[in-house]
């Protein structure tokens, strides 16, 4: 009787969320309107629903509680006692490889294609493993933080003290399971920054191809939203002269509390919508002109997101491939309306969450075309097969 209502329960959540709020904060609400529910429950549940997402696209002609029992079997390597109950032959199996997984389905009548998960294979970035980045939705990626510098050995000690299980991959990232409670232990932005391996791994891109770090810098964070890369800038150039934009209000006042936190206070914000000639409002001409031309321009666009999906897998469930057209559009746009303010010797980071090329490849294709730069290095950061998110990273030269 508990394991059907546990699955009744998930299919009921199921069916009432309907994607547009990251499944998070939806569950979050949902859970404090049924305070009947405990914290196992809680728990129990939110696996029951995270794991329906994983499988992307695959099996969607199926109900909602195959899809559950499915990914429940796919996306776990131990024993569930809810599958002990509903499938004990499938939880007999479960810390089999996946071949050997989708092979017990095809026994029980049940088609299973990994590579339905992610069906916009032709789309792809150059160089994307499609079935690897298919299997990876089927875990959750793990927690990365980067330790700032000097205080690596205050860190580590606090690693080691804790007996926590954790790698340090040199020179200054973490990795610790996900869910870990970093602030906990940790004095976040000040010693640490919460931020993804490939994220961290962009940061190589901050720099001139020869690695120099010249004497003083005026950067544009051109879409800061909470400002983790900016942190990384900071740390990278001592003396920097530092301008973020977002256009949302909200993120730019958390961004104030990480610099605080991180001890950054010479900088100018402003909140800025991208996709409009910016030289053109009265309220940022002044800042602008201030401050113009950068030397460096680092714009983390706005994309489809495709490269996190394996931690927000109801955004890959709910995907509309018309989203890929809409963020190219965009991205055109903010790159139009922010490229002129880089000096005649100036740098441009293009980066991107997203594994699609036309956010990718195909920008590259247009600044070079389009603004005449030079194009340093561009790649893929493959987080899909390490657990972590995938990025796109490309630097240009004017």
């Amino acid at each position: 009787m508990k394991y059907d209502n546990q699955l009744r329960y998930a299919t009921e959540i199921i069916k009432a969320f309907a994607g547009g709020t990251p499944l998070h904060d939806w569950l979050k609400q949902y859970f404090k309107e049924h305070k009947q529910m405990g914290s196992r429950d809680r728990k129990q549940l939110s696996e029951m629903v995270y794991c329906f997402y994983r499988l992307g696209h695959a099996m969607k002609n199926h109900s909602t509680d195959e899809r559950i029992l499915v990914g429940l079997f796919l996306c776990n390597s131990s024993p569930v006692e809810l599958l002990s109950y509903f499938k004990p032959i499938w939880n007999d199996q479960i810390g089999q490889t996946l071949e050997h997984k989708t092979n017990i389905l095809s026994q029980s009548s049940i088609a299973f294609d990994p590579a339905n998960i992610f069906p916009w294979k032709d789309r792809l970035g150059d160089g994307i493993d499609h079935p690897a980045l298919c299997n990876s939705f089927l875990h959750q990626p793990d927690l990365f933080i980067r330790v700032r510098p000097g205080y690596e050995k205050t860190v580590l000690k606090k690693l080691q003290d804790q007996s926590l299980p954790f790698e340090w991959i040199a020179p200054t990232t973490v990795r610790l399971p996900n869910g870990f409670k970093a602030e906990l232990l940790f004095e976040l932005n000040k010693e640490v920054v919460i931020q993804d391996l490939s994220s961290q791994e962009t940061g190589g891109y901050f720099l001139p191809p020869d690695g120099s770090r010249p004497g003083h810098v005026k950067a544009w964070d051109c879409c800061a939203a909470s400002g983790g890369k900016s942190i990384l800038l900071a740390d990278q150039y001592r003396d920097l002269r530092l301008l973020v934009s977002d256009i949302r209000p909200a993120i730019l006042a958390n961004l104030k509390k990480r610099f605080e936190a991180a001890g950054i206070s010479t900088y100018d914000s402003l909140v800025l919508d991208l996709t409009k000639p910016v030289f053109n409002l009265e309220s940022a001409t002044v800042t602008l002109n201030r401050m113009a031309p950068f030397d460096l321009l680092l714009l983390d666009a706005p994309c489809t997101g495709s490269g996190t999906w394996a931690r927000n897998p109801d955004e890959l469930y709910f995907f509309n491939e018309g989203s890929i057209d809409r963020f190219s559009v965009l991205q055109r746009r903010i790159v139009s309306n922010t490229i002129f303010s880089l000096n005649r010797k100036g740098r441009l980071v293009y980066i991107t969450c997203s594994v699609f090329k036309k956010e990718n490849e195909a920008m590259v294709d247009y600044i070079q075309q389009t603004y005449r730069l030079k194009l340093e290095r561009m790649e893929y950061f493959k987080g899909y097969e390490l657990r972590a998110d995938t990025m796109f990273a490309a630097a240009f030269s004017s």
